[in-house]
């Protein structure tokens, strides 16, 4: 449980960073496509934003199987068949003698430099842990993000959930109430629900909210979506979120619960820790990170008191919007936090 009272059945789920997986495509057009690059439908189709992305890919001898996309649901850009051809290529001149024309276009495992030391153990990044590798390595290289925090008196909070809570009915969430947060300051700083359209050079807003948090479970790191956040009430988003959390759980949620959001929401406080600078969650452009709430010395009204305190951090990509927008957001989800009345603002 978290030091809130709440625990992961209630919607609060450990993360280090979510890194949600992608799903292949399916159907006749799947299968024409797996056609082309030789691989069977039982192999699984590989979506390509299209047939000349398709045919650079194969013409330099580059399995598109082995490439996680960063468009739609995983869709193979030309940008990503670019970039793994550069990386096979500085590989290939390192690994290749002098002599030899031609790089080799297939990079060889990064482990193959390393030396086979006696009494270590070597864990093969591959599955839901090698997609999670994938996904960090990939915001970090693309997304120039930026981070900023604040502490919040959520004393005020907690006593509106106990309310709530106290008045019958489905039992809230902490992290419902803070996912209701969300969207209505989503809804005033619409830069931070978005997406950078690289090929295109443009920046895409949403007019929904698709939101993400991260759950921890024994296969690995997951990201639920819950669709549509943003026309659900606290109770309608913590059951959205247990049954989600379920599903994670049990190993039963499907690709489409899995892909499509534009926020994160991440819970670390459940590790104990009071802050975080998340990583985002390719290709978003932002992720609100919440620590574990305390009791600590605050000063109220002008005076010392003991208040429930969290500390609030945003990581935003830095392409989609400036400090200013950025630290709106956050300070009206602190004030949010502290004040849930101005909430009732936006009902």
């Amino acid at each position: 449980p978290g030091d809130d009272g709440t625990s992961p059945a209630d919607g609060l789920t450990r993360s280090d960073g979510p890194v949600p997986s992608r799903a292949r495509g399916t159907g006749a057009a799947g299968a024409d496509l797996a056609a082309e690059d030789g691989t069977s439908p039982a192999d699984g189709p590989v979506p390509v934003i299209s047939p000349l992305v398709r045919r650079l890919a194969r013409e330099n001898g580059l399995d598109l199987r082995e490439l996680t996309g960063s468009g739609p649901d995983g869709l193979i850009l030309r940008a990503d068949v670019e970039y793994a051809l550069r990386a096979a290529a500085v590989q290939g001149r390192a690994a290749e003698p002098a002599t030899e024309p031609h790089a080799r276009v297939a990079p060889a495992p990064a482990t193959a430099a390393l030396p086979q030391t006696p009494g270590g153990i070597r864990v093969p990044l591959k599955g839901v842990r090698g997609a999670v590798a994938d996904k960090l390595s990939r915001s970090r290289r693309e997304i120039p993000d930026a981070t900023c925090w604040v502490d919040a008196d959520a004393t005020e909070l907690m006593r509106a959930r106990t309310a709530m809570n106290a008045a019958g009915g489905p039992k809230i969430s902490v992290l419902a109430l803070l996912a209701r947060i969300c969207t209505a300051a989503l809804a005033r700083f619409p830069e931070l629900n978005s997406s950078v359209d690289l090929a295109a050079r443009e920046v895409v807003q949403f007019d929904h909210v698709h939101l993400g948090f991260a759950a921890q479970t024994e296969r690995g790191l997951v990201v639920p979506v819950v669709r549509d956040a943003h026309a659900r009430d606290a109770e309608g988003l913590t059951a959205e979120f247990a049954r989600l959390t379920e599903a994670a759980r049990t190993g039963s949620l499907t690709p489409a619960q899995l892909t499509g959001g534009t926020f994160t929401l991440n819970n670390y406080g459940v590790f104990g820790v009071d802050g975080s600078t998340p990583i985002i969650n390719h290709p978003e452009a932002a992720m609100l990170g919440v620590g574990r709430i305390v009791p600590k010395p605050w000063v109220h009204e002008g005076e010392l008191a003991v208040r429930q305190v969290v500390q609030l951090s945003l990581t935003f990509d830095h392409r989609v919007c400036d400090g200013g927008t950025a630290g709106g957001f956050l300070r009206y989800v602190a004030d949010c936090v502290e004040q849930p009345a101005v909430l009732l603002r936006t009902l």
